[in-house]
Protein backbone atom coordinates (compact mmCIF):
# COMPACT_ATOMS: atom_id res chain seq x y z
CA UNK A 1 0.00 0.00 0.00
CA UNK A 2 1.72 3.41 -0.83
CA UNK A 3 1.97 5.64 1.73
CA UNK A 4 1.44 9.32 2.38
CA UNK A 5 4.94 9.84 1.59
CA UNK A 6 4.63 8.17 -1.91
CA UNK A 7 1.27 9.50 -2.81
CA UNK A 8 2.84 13.11 -2.63
CA UNK A 9 5.63 12.12 -4.36
CA UNK A 10 3.83 10.92 -6.97
CA UNK A 11 1.54 13.50 -7.32
CA UNK A 12 4.69 16.12 -7.00
CA UNK A 13 6.31 14.64 -10.12
CA UNK A 14 3.41 15.22 -12.53
CA UNK A 15 3.63 19.09 -11.18
CA UNK A 16 6.89 20.05 -10.12
CA UNK A 17 9.21 17.88 -13.31
CA UNK A 18 6.46 18.98 -15.78
CA UNK A 19 5.75 22.92 -15.12
CA UNK A 20 9.43 23.62 -13.15
CA UNK A 21 12.32 21.42 -15.01
CA UNK A 22 11.24 22.49 -18.19
CA UNK A 23 12.04 26.03 -17.48
CA UNK A 24 15.60 25.33 -16.26
CA UNK A 25 18.13 26.20 -19.09
CA UNK A 26 19.66 22.42 -19.10
CA UNK A 27 19.37 19.41 -16.95
CA UNK A 28 22.65 20.18 -14.61
CA UNK A 29 21.01 23.89 -13.82
CA UNK A 30 19.16 24.74 -10.36
CA UNK A 31 16.14 27.41 -9.71
CA UNK A 32 18.51 29.24 -8.31
CA UNK A 33 22.05 30.78 -9.44
CA UNK A 34 25.13 29.27 -7.98
CA UNK A 35 28.40 31.43 -7.87
CA UNK A 36 30.36 28.15 -9.39
CA UNK A 37 33.57 28.34 -9.25
CA UNK A 38 35.20 29.13 -12.64
CA UNK A 39 35.30 32.56 -13.68
CA UNK A 40 33.15 33.08 -16.97
CA UNK A 41 32.88 36.92 -17.55
CA UNK A 42 32.45 40.72 -16.26
CA UNK A 43 29.56 42.63 -16.82
CA UNK A 44 28.23 46.41 -15.57
CA UNK A 45 26.82 46.36 -11.80
CA UNK A 46 23.05 45.99 -11.17
CA UNK A 47 21.70 47.11 -7.93
CA UNK A 48 19.97 43.10 -7.81
CA UNK A 49 23.68 42.07 -7.68
CA UNK A 50 25.24 40.40 -4.45
CA UNK A 51 28.24 42.68 -3.70
CA UNK A 52 30.39 40.42 -2.74
CA UNK A 53 30.67 39.81 -6.91
CA UNK A 54 32.14 43.15 -7.32
CA UNK A 55 35.15 42.91 -8.46
CA UNK A 56 36.92 45.78 -7.31
CA UNK A 57 40.24 46.40 -8.98
CA UNK A 58 37.67 46.59 -12.76
CA UNK A 59 35.65 48.94 -10.68
CA UNK A 60 38.94 50.89 -9.76
CA UNK A 61 40.16 50.99 -13.07
CA UNK A 62 36.94 51.62 -15.11
CA UNK A 63 35.78 54.56 -12.29
CA UNK A 64 32.20 52.54 -12.42
CA UNK A 65 31.26 48.87 -10.61
CA UNK A 66 31.23 45.73 -12.63
CA UNK A 67 30.73 41.92 -10.68
CA UNK A 68 32.63 38.57 -11.93
CA UNK A 69 30.09 36.31 -13.69
CA UNK A 70 31.05 32.53 -12.89
CA UNK A 71 29.92 29.61 -14.90
CA UNK A 72 27.31 27.59 -12.74
CA UNK A 73 28.54 23.76 -11.76
CA UNK A 74 27.48 20.82 -13.81
CA UNK A 75 27.01 19.06 -10.47
CA UNK A 76 25.77 20.05 -7.99
CA UNK A 77 25.35 18.82 -3.97
CA UNK A 78 22.33 20.64 -2.67
CA UNK A 79 21.05 20.41 1.55
CA UNK A 80 17.80 21.37 2.66
CA UNK A 81 17.74 22.39 6.57
CA UNK A 82 14.65 22.15 7.26
CA UNK A 83 12.68 23.49 10.74
CA UNK A 84 10.50 21.32 12.47
CA UNK A 85 10.32 22.56 15.28
CA UNK A 86 6.61 22.89 17.51
CA UNK A 87 5.99 26.13 15.75
CA UNK A 88 5.95 24.89 12.45
CA UNK A 89 4.04 21.82 13.49
CA UNK A 90 0.30 24.09 13.84
CA UNK A 91 -2.19 22.41 11.30
CA UNK A 92 -5.39 23.32 10.06
CA UNK A 93 -7.21 21.25 8.05
CA UNK A 94 -4.42 19.86 6.88
CA UNK A 95 -3.08 22.89 5.68
CA UNK A 96 -0.33 24.54 7.45
CA UNK A 97 3.29 25.05 7.96
CA UNK A 98 4.23 21.61 8.18
CA UNK A 99 2.33 20.56 5.18
CA UNK A 100 3.39 23.88 3.10
CA UNK A 101 7.79 22.72 4.24
CA UNK A 102 6.92 18.97 3.48
CA UNK A 103 5.38 19.98 0.43
CA UNK A 104 8.24 22.46 -0.49
CA UNK A 105 11.47 20.17 0.70
CA UNK A 106 9.97 17.06 -1.58
CA UNK A 107 9.60 19.32 -4.54
CA UNK A 108 12.94 20.36 -4.38
CA UNK A 109 14.37 17.54 -3.64
CA UNK A 110 13.25 16.03 -6.09
CA UNK A 111 13.90 18.75 -9.14
CA UNK A 112 17.20 18.94 -7.91
CA UNK A 113 18.07 14.71 -8.23
CA UNK A 114 15.48 14.73 -11.26
CA UNK A 115 19.02 16.60 -13.04
CA UNK A 116 20.99 14.02 -11.28
CA UNK A 117 22.67 16.25 -8.64
CA UNK A 118 22.49 14.95 -4.93
CA UNK A 119 20.64 16.29 -2.31
CA UNK A 120 21.30 15.83 1.27
CA UNK A 121 18.58 16.41 4.08
CA UNK A 122 18.84 18.49 7.93
CA UNK A 123 15.72 17.61 9.92
CA UNK A 124 15.90 20.15 12.94
CA UNK A 125 13.85 20.42 16.23
CA UNK A 126 15.13 21.16 19.72
CA UNK A 127 15.27 17.55 20.77
CA UNK A 128 16.40 15.58 17.52
CA UNK A 129 18.40 16.52 15.00
CA UNK A 130 18.30 14.39 11.40
CA UNK A 131 20.62 14.24 9.03
CA UNK A 132 20.75 12.62 6.06
CA UNK A 133 23.76 12.48 3.62
CA UNK A 134 23.34 13.48 0.15
CA UNK A 135 22.53 11.35 -2.55
CA UNK A 136 20.74 10.68 -5.96
CA UNK A 137 17.50 9.28 -7.02
CA UNK A 138 13.71 9.11 -6.04
CA UNK A 139 14.51 6.62 -3.91
CA UNK A 140 16.43 8.92 -1.77
CA UNK A 141 13.64 11.67 -2.31
CA UNK A 142 11.03 8.87 -1.14
CA UNK A 143 13.17 8.05 1.92
CA UNK A 144 13.46 11.79 2.88
CA UNK A 145 9.40 12.64 2.43
CA UNK A 146 9.24 9.56 5.02
CA UNK A 147 11.47 11.18 7.31
CA UNK A 148 10.10 14.52 7.45
CA UNK A 149 6.72 12.19 8.06
CA UNK A 150 8.14 10.25 11.23
CA UNK A 151 9.89 13.54 12.96
CA UNK A 152 6.37 15.70 12.20
CA UNK A 153 4.47 12.35 13.56
CA UNK A 154 6.78 12.50 16.69
CA UNK A 155 6.07 15.57 19.55
CA UNK A 156 7.77 18.33 19.34
CA UNK A 157 9.71 19.12 22.56
CA UNK A 158 7.95 22.43 24.08
CA UNK A 159 10.50 25.02 24.27
CA UNK A 160 11.65 28.06 21.60
CA UNK A 161 12.92 27.45 18.59
CA UNK A 162 16.93 27.30 18.77
CA UNK A 163 17.26 28.65 14.89
CA UNK A 164 20.88 29.77 15.45
CA UNK A 165 21.76 26.04 16.39
CA UNK A 166 20.41 24.69 13.39
CA UNK A 167 22.64 27.13 11.19
CA UNK A 168 24.87 25.90 13.42
CA UNK A 169 24.85 22.02 12.95
CA UNK A 170 24.40 23.48 8.96
CA UNK A 171 27.42 24.44 8.97
CA UNK A 172 29.11 21.92 10.92
CA UNK A 173 27.59 19.17 8.72
CA UNK A 174 27.80 21.01 5.10
CA UNK A 175 31.78 21.18 4.45
CA UNK A 176 31.93 21.25 0.85
CA UNK A 177 30.65 23.93 -1.33
CA UNK A 178 26.52 23.75 -1.75
CA UNK A 179 23.53 25.18 -2.58
CA UNK A 180 22.09 25.58 1.12
CA UNK A 181 17.92 26.49 1.35
CA UNK A 182 16.80 26.89 4.97
CA UNK A 183 13.25 26.03 4.90
CA UNK A 184 11.77 27.71 8.51
CA UNK A 185 9.63 30.40 9.90
CA UNK A 186 12.25 32.55 11.16
CA UNK A 187 10.61 33.06 14.29
CA UNK A 188 11.83 32.41 18.06
CA UNK A 189 12.75 33.48 21.38
CA UNK A 190 15.97 35.06 20.82
CA UNK A 191 14.61 36.98 17.83
CA UNK A 192 16.93 37.72 14.87
CA UNK A 193 20.08 35.82 16.61
CA UNK A 194 20.08 33.34 13.53
CA UNK A 195 21.65 35.97 11.53
CA UNK A 196 25.21 35.29 12.47
CA UNK A 197 24.60 31.56 11.63
CA UNK A 198 23.03 32.12 8.25
CA UNK A 199 25.91 34.87 7.18
CA UNK A 200 27.93 32.53 7.90
CA UNK A 201 26.89 29.99 5.79
CA UNK A 202 27.07 32.35 3.15
CA UNK A 203 30.79 32.66 3.05
CA UNK A 204 31.29 29.23 1.72
CA UNK A 205 27.97 28.35 0.06
CA UNK A 206 24.71 29.57 -1.98
CA UNK A 207 21.76 29.73 0.28
CA UNK A 208 18.51 30.83 -0.34
CA UNK A 209 16.33 31.31 2.63
CA UNK A 210 11.90 29.80 2.04
CA UNK A 211 10.44 31.82 5.40
CA UNK A 212 6.89 30.06 5.97
CA UNK A 213 4.37 32.27 7.18
CA UNK A 214 0.84 31.26 8.64
CA UNK A 215 -1.69 34.50 7.40
CA UNK A 216 -3.32 33.96 11.49
CA UNK A 217 0.43 35.05 12.26
CA UNK A 218 0.73 38.59 10.73
CA UNK A 219 -3.22 39.47 11.08
CA UNK A 220 -5.20 37.71 13.75
CA UNK A 221 -8.93 37.31 12.76
CA UNK A 222 -11.68 39.10 14.73
CA UNK A 223 -13.17 35.78 16.79
CA UNK A 224 -14.06 37.20 20.20
CA UNK A 225 -12.72 35.30 23.44
CA UNK A 226 -10.17 32.94 22.29
CA UNK A 227 -7.68 30.68 24.52
CA UNK A 228 -4.52 31.60 22.77
CA UNK A 229 -1.25 28.93 23.45
CA UNK A 230 2.17 29.58 22.41
CA UNK A 231 3.11 26.62 20.10
CA UNK A 232 6.65 26.67 21.62
CA UNK A 233 6.09 27.29 25.50
CA UNK A 234 2.96 25.85 25.69
CA UNK A 235 1.62 29.19 27.64
CA UNK A 236 -2.43 29.61 26.97
CA UNK A 237 -3.72 32.98 27.98
CA UNK A 238 -7.51 33.92 27.39
CA UNK A 239 -7.52 36.81 24.78
CA UNK A 240 -10.30 39.40 23.52
CA UNK A 241 -9.11 39.06 19.53
CA UNK A 242 -11.93 42.15 19.07
CA UNK A 243 -10.42 44.17 21.58
CA UNK A 244 -9.14 47.04 19.27
CA UNK A 245 -6.81 48.17 22.12
CA UNK A 246 -5.07 44.26 21.95
CA UNK A 247 -5.19 44.53 17.84
CA UNK A 248 -3.53 47.48 18.07
CA UNK A 249 -0.57 46.42 20.26
CA UNK A 250 -0.30 42.83 18.09
CA UNK A 251 -0.09 44.41 14.97
CA UNK A 252 2.68 47.15 16.12
CA UNK A 253 4.57 44.10 17.65
CA UNK A 254 3.96 42.20 14.12
CA UNK A 255 4.95 44.84 12.62
CA UNK A 256 8.58 45.10 14.30
CA UNK A 257 9.14 41.69 14.29
CA UNK A 258 8.45 41.63 10.33
CA UNK A 259 10.69 44.37 9.86
CA UNK A 260 13.71 43.11 12.00
CA UNK A 261 13.53 39.57 9.75
CA UNK A 262 13.08 41.40 6.61
CA UNK A 263 16.81 43.40 7.94
CA UNK A 264 18.40 41.01 8.90
CA UNK A 265 17.87 38.88 6.04
CA UNK A 266 18.93 41.95 3.57
CA UNK A 267 22.47 42.24 5.89
CA UNK A 268 22.99 38.47 5.68
CA UNK A 269 22.93 38.73 1.81
CA UNK A 270 20.79 35.67 1.57
CA UNK A 271 18.16 35.38 -1.11
CA UNK A 272 14.60 35.10 0.47
CA UNK A 273 11.54 33.85 -0.44
CA UNK A 274 8.02 34.01 1.47
CA UNK A 275 5.36 31.22 0.93
CA UNK A 276 2.00 31.41 3.17
CA UNK A 277 0.78 28.58 4.17
CA UNK A 278 -2.41 29.50 2.01
CA UNK A 279 -0.64 29.15 -1.09
CA UNK A 280 0.30 26.60 -3.42
CA UNK A 281 3.95 25.34 -2.85
CA UNK A 282 4.18 24.81 -6.74
CA UNK A 283 3.27 27.68 -7.62
CA UNK A 284 5.61 29.73 -4.95
CA UNK A 285 8.44 27.16 -6.81
CA UNK A 286 7.30 28.32 -10.15
CA UNK A 287 7.45 32.30 -9.31
CA UNK A 288 10.84 31.90 -7.46
CA UNK A 289 12.46 30.08 -10.98
CA UNK A 290 10.89 33.21 -12.76
CA UNK A 291 12.40 35.72 -10.56
CA UNK A 292 15.80 33.96 -10.63
CA UNK A 293 15.56 34.03 -14.06
CA UNK A 294 14.65 38.25 -14.11
CA UNK A 295 17.95 38.31 -11.71
CA UNK A 296 19.89 36.70 -14.13
CA UNK A 297 19.29 39.15 -17.09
Amino acid sequence: MATAADRLLHRLEWQVLRRLDGQLQGSYRTMFRGAGIDFADLREYTPEDDVRHIDWNVTARLDEPYVRQYTEDRELTAWLVLDLSASMRFEEDGRGKGATLTELAVSLARLFTHGGNRVGAILYDNAQQRVLPPRAGRTHVLRIAHEIEKASARTAERGATDLAGMLHLAAATVRRRSLVVVVSDFIGAGGTDWEPGLTRLTFKHEVVAIRVVDPVELDLPDLGLVVVEDAETGEQILVDTGDPQFRQRLRAEVDAREAAVAAAMRRTGVTAHVVGTGEDPLEALVAMVREAKRRRR
